[in-house]
């Protein structure tokens, strides 16, 4: 029996990743505009509101990936973020620029991924937080944070899409590892 390692974790957590953005975006996409940007008291406020935060913090850890000192050739020319003045800033002007940019970087994530390959995933990652403060801690820490808080937020718009008569189906990640 072979031993699945960290990084073949990753690639799956990133193609469930790709294709659960693509079926919320795609749900998303049927509703109005009002409905979609609605405040309903959610972290970020609406659903657009949070898949924005979503994509935001993803370019905002890809930044720091970027900088940390490692190659990653993925991201040399990926659209990231190092510095914010929040974290609801918008990303885009309009949910069609929005879902754009989603695709473009859940395909940057593919791609890194791979990339992590050839690395040591109990080396020491070092950046500064949105507020300055610096931290360091092995880099799997921080990749699994990725996962994890893409995960979390994508929880909270399934509910989101629940409440205004949206089905989003099936969002667990042992269905969609087992059809692979």
């Amino acid at each position: 029996m072979a031993t699945v390692g960290l990084v073949d974790h990753y690639r799956a957590f990133a193609s469930y990743n790709a294709r659960f953005n693509r079926q919320l975006y795609d749900l998303a996409g049927t509703l109005s505009d009002e409905v979609r940007r609605r405040d309903v008291g959610a972290f970020f406020r609406s659903i657009e509101g949070t898949l924005n935060h979503i994509l935001l913090a993803d370019r905002i850890w890809l930044g720091r990936f970027r900088d940390s000192g490692y190659s990653f050739p993925a991201l040399e020319e990926a659209e990231l973020v190092y510095e914010i003045q929040g974290l609801d800033v918008p990303v885009a002007r309009s949910f069609a620029e929005l879902t754009a940019s989603r695709i473009d970087t859940d395909q940057v994530i593919i791609a890194w991924v791979e990339d992590l390959a050839d690395l040591d995933l109990g080396d020491e990652l070092r950046y500064a937080t949105t507020t300055g403060e610096t931290r360091a801690h092995p880099m799997w820490i921080a990749v699994s944070h990725l996962f994890n808080h893409q995960t979390h937020h994508r929880g909270q718009v399934t509910t989101l899409l629940k409440q205004v008569g949206v089905d989003p189906g099936v969002t667990d990640f042992l269905p969609f590892a087992l059809r692979r």
